[in-house]
């Protein structure tokens, strides 16, 4: 689209924007413009529920009144069509049948403008059912046109940007976000139905804990001392584990201050939840069931599409080792090669793996697992037994203590879920945290802080206790087919307009 053509489109849009100040003026001329005392009776879904399967003659002989209010989306002669938040309705407005001042009232209407109805409830020769208005009252003047209505608000970035535009226009978006609350509300009732109970901690730390990420950095003046927008609620749920609540949740905001893409936004929800005397296998199954009953019980079938990939939610989820899915996916014939350094390095160059050689044995494992197998496991796959290198809150392996027990869930090529066996040695756990702070020092903005408060959580006794967390937003991008976490959050943050997203 040429830079004229924008400019006209834009000085077209001022003009029509105009007009419709000028309406609003001579409104304010005569009455109060914003009004606040009609009362709805009905919405749209109730009208539909209540009288849709009834016929024209039934609908006569009825006789019944409503009172309807909504957005004008379309208008079409003497139909008008409004949306409520339940869906939309017909309006037979005929000026012949209203007062002078009504009739002029009407031809002021725009598309956008927010309208209460009263009239009589009937079905059309088509057999549409709408309202004939008797009354109507304008109740908030839209002063911006909406975007055509053929094309819809096609402009991916402005969607974003101003999403109440968006859920306007766009059908697609708002059952994005119905399905978004049902999916939450599955979510608790499930937890709540298996004897957990939901808990809220800090969002604001001293120390930020629970994760390998870049905080964000406030500054409190009342106790005037830095803090952190937590990247993770781990320790303080294993706090409550401590304390005698043996199953919690949360459903957390994090922050983490990282890069934007079509999987990351630095404010994200997760799901977090903590059980004592289960173990990490205990919470594989658990998610496995939880991603079954939310195809099931929220989408309404087991088979799920995602992005032209089909999931069958019903079969068992593949389990593989960390060790395992590089040997599959890189035409590795022995795991012996990762038992050694130099040999693990060796094969990291030959994949061509972008790593640091100063980086331990584990976290080059990681690397090629990231680079290279990780974006190949699209059907759901559990990858176990993590490097303990990477892994500074799991409990070792007892059979092999160079490896966490510890699970990451992969559906799509990416990370759904992490959970793992708790480490709750407390003297093990206060020698993780120096070495993570070894690496802070040397450079890794990413590795943990020294939690003392934690280490003494962890000496009062905390149980044998699994733990996991579930990326809520990629979760629902996965259930809703959307492509990119944009499409999922609401108000997604978005660089400054004169930087291209």
């Amino acid at each position: 689209m040429s830079e004229e053509h924008d400019n006209n489109s834009e000085h077209g849009e001022n003009k029509l924007i105009a007009l419709r100040r000028d309406k609003l003026r001579e409104i304010r001329s005569r009455r109060q413009a914003f009004p606040n005392h009609f009362q709805r009776l009905d919405t749209a879904a109730d009208l539909h529920n209540e009288f849709g399967e009834k016929d024209k003659s039934e609908l006569e002989t009825l006789a019944r009144q409503t009172s309807v209010a909504g957005r004008i989306v379309r208008m079409r002669g003497l139909f008008v069509v409004i949306q409520d938040g339940s869906g939309q309705q017909q309006l037979y407005m005929n000026n012949k049948s209203f007062t002078d001042d009504l009739a002029d009232e009407l031809k002021s209407l725009d598309l956008g403008d927010i309208i209460g109805a009263e009239g009589e409830v009937f079905k059309t020769g088509k057999g549409e059912l709408t309202v004939r208005v008797s009354n109507f009252l304008l109740l908030s003047k839209s002063l911006r046109p909406l975007p055509d209505k053929y094309r819809g608000l096609t402009d991916t970035e402005m969607r974003y940007r101003q999403r109440y535009v968006d859920l306007i226009v766009n059908e697609d978006s708002r059952a994005i976000f119905q399905v978004r609350s049902e999916i939450l509300r599955f979510i608790r009732d499930y937890f709540e139905g298996l004897g957990f109970m939901e808990v809220e901690t800090p969002m604001m730390q001293i120390i930020p804990g629970g994760a390998t990420a870049r905080p964000f950095i406030t500054h409190h003046n009342a106790l005037d001392q830095d803090m952190y927008l937590r990247v993770a609620p781990e320790l303080f749920l294993k706090r409550l584990v401590v304390g005698g609540f043996e199953k919690v949740f949360e459903l957390n905001r994090s922050f983490r201050n990282e890069g934007l893409s079509t999987r990351h936004n630095p404010e994200f929800t997760m799901l977090e939840f903590y059980q004592a005397y289960a173990r990490y296998q205990d919470l594989m199954d658990l998610t496995e069931d939880l991603f079954r009953k939310i195809a099931q019980n929220v989408v309404g079938d087991s088979n799920i599409t995602y992005q032209g990939s089909s999931y069958d939610f019903a079969r068992p989820f593949d389990r593989l080792t960390v060790l395992q899915a590089i040997t599959r996916h890189c035409a590795v014939s022995d795991e012996q090669v990762f038992t050694d350094v130099n040999s693990v390095i060796a094969l990291a160059n030959k994949l061509e793996v972008h790593f640091d050689e100063a980086w331990p044995k584990g976290k080059i494992i990681m690397e090629i697992f990231e680079q290279k197998v990780e974006q190949l496991l699209d059907q759901p796959t559990f990858i176990t037994q993590y490097p303990i290198e990477v892994s500074p809150l799991a409990r070792r392996n007892e059979d092999n203590p160079d490896y966490a027990d510890r699970f990451e869930l992969m559906i799509g090529g990416r990370e759904l879920a992490n959970g793992f066996s708790e480490l709750n040695d407390p003297e093990e756990q206060a020698e993780r945290f120096r070495t993570q702070v070894a690496q802070k020092e040397s450079g890794d903005s990413e590795a943990m802080h020294y939690d003392d408060d934690y280490v003494t959580a962890l000496e009062y006794g905390l149980p044998p206790t699994a733990g996991e967390g579930i990326g809520i937003d990629r979760l629902v991008m996965l259930f809703t087919d959307a492509p990119s976490i944009k499409d999922v959050l609401l108000f997604p943050h978005m660089r400054p307009h004169h930087d291209s997203d």
